[in-house]
């Protein structure tokens, strides 16, 4: 599972990244706002731990700009701020929870893993995508791909709503050229009987119903 962490206490920064990959996690550290929204643009992350109070922003601002974007990454907001019209704010602007410093590390991997439990398993009309062990469903029935056609399914599935360039899928699919790209689609959306939208001069993406 992939996480953003922005922490401006390098101390803090560095000993979560610590705890968080020795229990399997894949960490990236920011320590301002700003490299965070970089990060959000470049890559999909399965949630994000957001301080609040940061040298360049406001935390909570920064995860409202991101959800006015239709970014609906699950984020945990971890301050020392007590103020209870703060916390509000933060799960007003879309925190899915909010997690005092001090913390003991159990307290943090427990409400990680809670949330991220709820993504486990994504689905889009009647497939049914388990990130976890990779197995693909239609209704009941598994479904075996090629190794090119299951990242398919993971790159859109992880993306829904957004737009999934053509490099990015060539680049993990190990197509070769465009045209056999928009093969692999074409096959995709028949086996799977979804509709897979082509942003023309971008890439693909399937938008929820």
């Amino acid at each position: 599972m992939k996480i953003l962490l922005l922490e401006d206490d390098t101390v803090l920064l560095e000993t979560l990244c610590e705890l968080l990959k020795q229990h399997g996690f894949d960490v990236t550290a920011v320590e301002k706002g700003q490299h965070a929204i970089d990060m959000t643009f470049e890559n999909s992350y399965d949630i994000y731990l957001f301080d609040i109070n940061l040298p360049d922003m406001n935390g909570i601002d920064l995860l409202k700009s991101l959800k006015e974007a239709d970014d609906q990454t699950p984020a945990i907001f971890i301050s020392a701020n007590e103020d209870i019209q703060t916390i509000a704010k933060g799960f007003d602007v879309g925190a899915e929870d909010y997690i005092k410093k001090p913390f003991m590390p159990e307290e943090l991997l427990i409400r990680l893993n809670a949330k991220l439990s709820k993504k486990m398993v994504i689905c889009y009309q009647n497939v049914r995508y388990n990130t976890v062990s990779g197995d693909i469903f239609i209704d009941n029935k598994k479904v075996y791909l090629s190794y090119a056609q299951f990242k398919l399914v993971d790159m859109l599935f992880r993306n829904i709503d957004k737009a999934v360039t053509k490099d990015e899928l060539l680049d993990v699919t190990e197509y070769h050229s465009d045209n056999a790209l928009r093969v692999a689609i074409t096959k995709l959306k028949t086996l799977l009987n979804i509709e897979i939208k082509n942003i023309r001069g971008v890439g693909y993406t399937i938008e929820s119903c």
